[in-house]
């Protein structure tokens, strides 16, 4: 059986590890629109969290498999369609993550000086797309909307010191930029209460503990939640524990002179739905934003924010949007929730289309960790399996695979990038960090990713 995979992050990977594990005969070819693999493991995870990367060993792995190929530069839905792919291969399954990001939806959304956390966090990371965002970091206050380990990351990236980031594998560019930032205050606003947060512990751990940052939260906003956090799950229940010790703790007199001195600082704000982005005079940056206060209704995850009628304005240069990111429809072929943003799916089987599969963000909804999309995958390559084992899918009639899909990409001046066309741009990336000190020196051109493999 020859399968095809979209997506060259974890859930494109992982499908494909437990396909070519589980069944000895199967051929799986791998396409992603981007020169290089990995997805959101190269431009989502955080530079200072390298441990997160190590995925990547085994991703490679799966790829030097003799029954595994990577088709890099190929963009599924224009240079070769999902209806030509289902010709070409016996199942075909859609990774392709989310690229996109929710939107705030309300005025002034669109000044200077407002960006998306998706597009931010692929700007220091090195997303081809988000190569030229140029952030202005010229204000002394930033503000980040949302409670998730992405606002704190971005958080965390904004108030580092830069001999810890210079260690990482963040882009030159973005360095730079941060050495120049006038950002020493970072506040993270939330919709809902300290019991909503989507952060966990780990991730604030590191938060509260950065060097020369010091954690601004208000005694008011925790002072009696120990009793509501009583039977509340471990995880939530440590969580929480870790924000009321922070906020209502005296620290000792050596922390009192560390944190006096500490040149920056961070906070947490809640039951906070933003209304505006209000403007400078000349109308065209964000110089603040306006917020409905709000009061929850119901409890635990399932509480709403509703508003009071109360506002508040709040002065800040910079507005990071964190509200979560989003699918987009890849093919007009492929059947679309666009409420949820998810492809319609039972067990990763596509509704309604035998022998298309999808697995991932685009499978569930952009929520979770690798380790959640690894279980999502191999429920998907598990359905992919079954098909084939009860002979749902047909593979008594041969199928091309990519002999049939390279003739259409030649037709269209396509050149497909493979994985050790990969490995010299690894190869040279690599040597560009080891000469900076660096883990690496990520290239942000796909231009010059090309030339570099000839």
């Amino acid at each position: 059986p020859r399968v095809c995979v979209v997506g060259s992050g974890p859930a494109g990977f992982y499908t494909a590890q437990h396909i070519l594990k589980h069944h000895g005969g199967a051929q799986v070819d791998i396409y992603e629109k981007l020169p290089v693999p990995f997805g959101l493991v190269r431009f989502g995870v955080a530079p200072d969290h390298p441990e997160v990367k190590n995925v990547i060993n085994t991703f490679t792995q799966t790829a030097h498999s003799e029954r595994c190929a990577y088709y890099g530069n190929v963009t599924v839905g224009r240079d070769i369609t999902v209806a030509e792919l289902r010709q070409a291969y016996h199942a075909v399954v859609l990774s392709y993550g989310a690229e996109d990001n929710r939107v705030l939806g309300i005025p002034g959304e669109n000044l200077s000086g407002v960006y998306s956390a998706r597009e931010f966090v692929g700007w220091y990371n090195g997303l081809p797309e988000n190569r030229d965002l140029k952030p202005d970091l010229s204000c002394e206050t930033a503000l980040i909307l949302g409670h998730g380990n992405v606002a704190l990351d971005i958080a965390r990236i904004l108030l580092s010191p830069l001999d810890l980031l210079r260690k990482t594998d963040i882009t030159g560019g973005s360095l730079a930029a941060l050495a120049c930032s006038k950002v020493k205050r970072v506040w993270l606003v939330g919709r809902r209460g300290p019991l909503q947060v989507a952060f966990t512990i780990k991730e604030l751990r590191e938060m509260i503990n950065l060097p020369g940052a010091r954690p601004v939260l208000n005694p008011a906003d925790f002072t009696g939640l120990e009793n509501a956090v009583k039977d509340a799950p471990r995880p939530r229940k440590r969580l929480t524990e870790l924000m009321i010790k922070t906020a209502l703790e005296k620290p000792g007199e050596k922390a009192v002179e560390v944190q006096a001195a500490a040149p920056r600082e961070w906070g947490l704000k809640f039951q906070r739905s933003p209304q505006e982005v209000l403007p400078t005079a000349d109308g065209r940056r964000a110089r603040g934003i306006r917020m409905a206060l709000t009061r929850l209704e119901g409890s635990g995850d399932s509480a709403k924010a509703i508003p009071t009628g109360d506002v508040e304005e709040l002065e800040c240069g910079l507005v990071l949007s964190s509200i979560g990111y989003r699918s987009l429809p890849l093919d007009p072929v492929v059947p679309f929730d666009t409420q949820r943003g998810i492809i319609p799916n039972s067990l990763g089987r596509v509704e309604g289309v035998p022998g298309l599969y999808c697995s991932g963000w685009v499978k569930r909804g952009p929520t979770g960790v690798i380790i959640t999309t690894m279980n999502d995958s191999f429920e998907t390559a598990q359905s992919v399996l079954e098909d084939l084992q009860v002979g749902t899918l047909d593979v008594s009639t041969s199928r091309e695979g990519f002999g049939a899909v390279e003739s259409i990409l030649c037709s269209r001046g396509v050149c497909p990038v493979s994985f050790s066309d990969w490995e010299k741009i690894d190869a040279a990336e690599v040597a560009r960090g080891k000469a900076a000190g660096k883990p690496r020196e990520k290239i942000v051109d796909p231009q010059e990713m090309l030339q570099l493999i000839g």
